[in-house]
């Protein structure tokens, strides 16, 4: 694999491709915020407002306006759902809904944490993109409710009932390693070390199971014992992959070479066991006892599972020269390149079967927005620019 034309690959797919669908198809100039229920061909189905989405495109058009170039164009899309969800996205409180309508009205209660930690981020990085000091209270105040509400994430609205068989949840302690360093410009300093620790611990020591072979699962009794049930042995291959780079990202924030070391085994170990061997791609879920999941859709291949997983092999392979994620990366790229990617109509898809025939042909919807796949064309880019310069200077 020559990694300087995959370099170039992934720097034109963002650039020509994937972010001039977002900035034609996407705003909505007369309510403000973005449509992402987008069809193949970008037109819009359904315009609902899905307020973590709504916040990852502020937080997606932001960064690349801080990292990478300062275009107008970039810096006028964050703010326009910046100041769409400033306006209508929390209670007042800084709770933030799950959705809206297309005029900004509420549809769902803030249940979701999930709304929370992608607002604090997307405003973490509009702060830096305009200097605007109220934007970066609003991450601060949201940050504070994320951290007031970790333990009891869903609040009045959680489903399970108390004291019966009470779990924790992998996905809060993952995100907030990667909130942690977005947001890192805004919190003191011993704040900021207290909260990279603790979840680095959850993540490493608490979700990840020597015992089990290395693996991560995706929920814990509230103590750390495992639970033998749906949730308790329930496997997201992806979502554990995913957890790696943001742990990579903090090892060598950290200077600490065994934490990289430890998440680069681990990405290889989850990739091994998610790796579906008949047709190929990642499995959505598994279940560790190898038990029938709970989830039908456990055998469809996802748009980010694949890409998120591109970005923990090249940041492993940058950090540590594993060649066994050299080699993992060049069969994953060719895997995800060949059947999420569009060949007639701009961004990707998102769901295929397991056969990795497309189930949707859909560009953007409740849950696929303008996040994975540009910050992933970004990372492998941004990437594979280090691992080439070093080999140029080698």
């Amino acid at each position: 694999m020559d990694l300087r034309q995959t370099e170039d690959l992934y720097k034109k797919e963002l650039f020509d491709n994937v972010l001039p669908f977002w900035l034609k198809n996407s705003p909505d100039n007369e309510y403000g915020g973005y449509f992402s229920c987008l069809e193949r061909d970008g037109a819009v189905f359904d315009t609902d407002k899905f307020i973590w989405l709504q916040a990852r495109q502020v937080w997606l058009f932001s960064m690349l306006y801080n990292k990478v170039e300062k275009r107008r164009e970039w810096l006028d899309c964050a703010v326009l759902g910046g100041e769409f969800l400033k306006k209508y996205g929390h209670d007042g409180s800084y709770n933030w809904y799950f959705s809206l309508n297309r005029q900004g009205r509420p549809l769902i209660e803030p249940y979701n944490i999930f709304s929370y930690t992608f607002a604090t981020m997307a405003f973490g990085q509009l702060s830096i993109a305009t200097g605007k000091q109220e934007y970066a209270d609003i991450a601060l105040k949201t940050f504070e409710n994320i951290i007031a509400k970790k333990d009891h994430p869903k609040g009045k609205w959680t489903k399970a009932y108390s004291g019966t068989r009470d779990l924790k949840n992998f996905a809060l302690p993952m995100i907030l390693c990667n909130l942690a360093l977005e947001i890192e410009h805004l919190l003191d300093g011993a704040y900021l070390n207290e909260v990279m620790e603790n979840c680095i611990h959850e993540v490493m020591d608490v979700f990840y199971r020597p015992e089990l072979g290395g693996i991560i699962i995706e929920n814990v009794g509230i103590n750390g014992s495992l639970s033998d049930s749906f949730e308790g042995r329930l496997m997201n291959p992806g979502h554990s992959i995913e957890a790696m780079w943001f742990i990579m990202d903090l090892g060598k924030r950290l200077n600490r070479r065994e934490l990289i070391d430890k998440a680069v085994k681990t990405t290889l170990t989850m990739i091994d066991y998610g790796w579906d061997k008949r047709y190929g791609g990642i499995f959505y879920y598994m279940d560790r006892k190898g038990y029938p999941p709970l989830q039908l859709e456990w055998d469809q291949k996802l748009w980010w599972v694949h890409i998120e997983t591109l970005i923990s092999l090249l940041k492993g392979y940058n950090l540590t020269g594993s060649e066994d994620c050299l080699r993992w990366f060049e069969k994953v790229h060719d895997y995800t390149w060949a059947h999420f990617r569009d060949s007639e109509y701009p961004e990707w898809y998102g769901y295929l079967n397991r056969q990795g025939e497309v189930l949707l042909s859909l560009k953007g919807g409740k849950w696929k927005g303008c996040f994975h796949v540009p910050r992933g064309m970004y990372q492998c880019w941004k990437t594979l620019e280090e691992i080439n310069l070093k080999q140029q200077q080698a």
